[in-house]
């Protein structure tokens, strides 16, 4: 999914969320245009684009396929995962329900190790706050190290305030500290090894994430890598010779893991059920 050449082209913003969170009614709040709400295999697959505006500050705006991961195991995930990060995006909005937040979070800290211009949507908070669910934005900004914003894309509470977020990290007036998620300290330093090697060769905003992608041997992402940089992956040092002391299975298990662990300690921290909510509900 890139951007479609024009003469001038504006900065591009990318949208990413799991399936049903709102994300394409934020396009259609943003945009003005009208996409369907509902997912399906296929139905982003090819992209979905439109022009926004902040305060005067106009760009382009990407719709990506509704994906659980970008760890490429459908179509969907493959074309949100190489629109975030062959698309040159100057910013990403990873749009979450507040209704369940630590599934979205699993595809924010995945985000994350793709490029740190990256802003939270929060959708649904006029929905969690009907069921007693509160979130703790602050707190969960925090835990992240980027920007997050609540908002309610189906009346437009808080896009507002979304956008202006967006224009600050693609502009480059704020500049976001993820907070990464950590592995075991032998996979960490081979992952930054081989992530050191891609830098250097022209895939330095990626890097981390490729790196852990290349370990788990996932062979979609290592022919994309090689059609971008125009160099053989497997010839690399680095990559030979961690891949003979860290096995693909192990990484990809504790890549798995360590995501869902984060994501859950996060979303525990950031989000309350109010008595009065459960009790309703029991009844």
């Amino acid at each position: 999914m890139n951007a479609p050449a024009q003469s001038g082209t504006p900065p591009v913003v990318v949208l990413a969320g799991n399936p049903n969170v709102g994300k394409s009614t934020l396009f259609n709040r943003i945009t003005g245009l009208k996409q369907h709400t509902g997912n399906w295999p296929g139905k982003t697959v090819g992209s979905a684009w439109g022009h926004g505006n902040a305060d005067g500050w106009r760009f382009l705006l990407g719709d990506t396929p509704g994906a659980y991961s970008l760890f490429s195991h459908s179509a969907e995930e493959e074309a949100a995962r190489d629109a975030i990060c062959f698309g040159g995006a100057n910013a990403v909005i990873v749009v979450c329900d507040a209704t369940c937040l630590e599934r979205g979070l699993n595809l924010v800290l995945q985000v994350l190790e793709l490029t740190p211009r990256v802003v939270v949507c929060v959708n649904l908070m006029d929905e969690a706050r009907r069921r007693g669910i509160g979130v703790d934005l602050a707190a969960l900004e925090n835990a992240l190290g980027v920007p997050v914003s609540g908002c309610a894309a189906r009346d437009g509470a808080g896009v507002e305030a979304l956008l202006r977020r967006v224009r600050d990290v693609a502009t480059g007036k704020l500049r976001p500290r993820p907070r990464l998620v950590r592995y075991a300290p032998d996979i960490e330093y081979a992952r930054d090894r081989i992530a050191a090697d891609l830098a250097e060769r022209g895939a330095s905003l990626y890097a981390p994430f490729a790196a852990m992608r290349i370990l788990e041997d996932d062979r979609g992402m290592i022919a994309r890598l090689e059609a971008e940089l125009g160099v053989s992956v497997r010839e690399m040092r680095a990559l030979r010779e961690e891949t003979e002391r860290i096995r693909p299975e192990r990484a990809r298990e504790e890549a798995a893991a360590a995501i869902f662990t984060r994501a859950e300690q996060i979303s525990a921290a950031s989000v309350r059920t109010h008595p009065g909510a459960l009790a309703r509900q029991a009844r």
